[in-house]
């Protein structure tokens, strides 16, 4: 069996920061679609009443 050599500190500093920025993304996205979504409903609202 070969074994793995070991990973360097940028590969292993790349493997730790990715999913911290999948995170920040995804609750980024997930709050604009939230402010966006409020937006359309507002307009809804505001037409509703006329």
């Amino acid at each position: 069996m070969t074994e793995h050599p070991q990973t360097s500190p940028e590969r292993r500093s790349m493997e730790e920061k990715f999913p911290r920025a999948l995170w920040i993304r995804l609750v980024i996205y997930i709050a604009v679609g939230h402010l966006f979504a409020g937006f359309i409903w507002l307009l809804f609202e505001l037409g509703a009443q006329k």
